[in-house]
C-alpha cells in the first residue's frame, strides 16, 4: 500500500484577473520506504504541492489518501490535520521555525512531549540525534545564536525525531556546505529505509538526490 497518493491535485490563488493556478492536475504516489525528489524552477509548484500534501494549505481540488486513508477530497479536508502532522508527519520549511526562547534541545524535544513521550527521555532522544547531526555540542543554545547552517539542521532534527511515516521536506540543505548537506540527505535516506518512512525532498541542486529513488520535475504547477 503507497504510504501516500495525491490524485489530481490542483491550487488556486485568488480569483477573477488576480487567480493564479500554482497546481495544475499534479499526482503522485510514493511508497512506504521511498525516497523522491522534486525539481523544478523556481515558482513551478513544488513548494505548493508540499503544502498541499500535508495540509497546511489544502489543494482546491483533488484526492490525498494517507497509508489507504482518505485525508482530503471533494474540496473537504477529511480528519483533523494538526494530529496527523503532530503524530505521522515530519516537516523541514524553508524558514525554519523555530521557537526561539527554547534551547536546541527543547526545540527537538518539544516534538516528543507533545506526543506523550515523558520529558527525560524526550531530551534524551533530542540530545542523541543532535549528535548524529554534529549539533551536540549546541543543544542548550538559542537558535539565534547559530549559523543559518546550524539552523537547519536543527529543523531537520526536529522533523525526524519522531520517527515520521511521512518526511517532507522543502530545501532542507538549501544553507549548508556540500559535506553537510549530503549528511542530512543521507540521514533522510537511512530513516525512510529503516522505519519505512516514505520521503519527499524538494531541492534545485543534483548533487543531493544521489540514491533516490524517483525525481518528479515541476514545471508550471505540472509534474512532468
Amino acid at each position: 500500500m503507497p504510504a501516500i497518493v495525491g490524485e489530481h491535485l490542483t491550487k488556486v490563488f485568488g480569483r477573477g484577473e488576480t487567480e493564479v493556478v500554482a497546481l495544475r492536475d499534479a499526482s503522485i504516489e510514493v511508497d512506504a520506504g521511498e525516497l523522491v525528489a522534486l525539481m523544478g524552477p523556481s515558482g513551478s509548484g513544488k513548494t505548493t504541492l508540499l503544502r498541499a500534501i500535508s495540509l497546511i494549505d489544502p489543494p482546491t481540488e483533488g484526492r490525498i489518501t494517507i497509508a489507504g486513508t482518505p485525508v482530503y477530497e471533494r474540496e473537504r479536508v477529511l480528519i483533523d490535520d494538526r494530529r496527523l502532522r503532530r503524530e505521522r508527519m515530519g516537516i523541514i520549511f524553508q524558514a525554519y521555525n523555530l521557537i526561539p526562547f527554547l534551547t536546541a534541545a527543547e526545540n527537538v524535544a518539544l516534538v516528543l512531549t507533545l506526543n506523550r513521550v515523558p520529558a527525560r527521555e524526550a531530551l534524551r532522544r533530542a540530545r542523541n540525534l543532535l549528535e548524529r547531526l554534529d549539533l551536540g555540542h549546541r543543544a542548550g543554545i538559542h537558535p539565534a545564536t547559530l549559523s543559518g547552517g546550524e539552523q537547519q539542521r536543527l529543523a531537520v532534527a526536529r522533523a525526524v525525531v519522531n520517527d515520521p511515516a511521512l518526511i517532507l521536506a522543502d530545501e532542507p540543505t538549501a544553507a549548508l556546505d556540500t559535506e553537510r548537506g549530503k549528511a542530512v540527505m543521507e540521514l533522510l535516506r537511512r530513516l525512510g529505509r529503516e522505519r519505512q518512512a516514505a520521503v519527499i525532498v524538494v531541492t534545485h541542486d543534483e548533487r543531493m538526490i544521489e540514491g533516490f529513488d524517483r525525481v518528479y520535475h515541476m514545471t508550471d504547477g505540472r509534474i512532468t
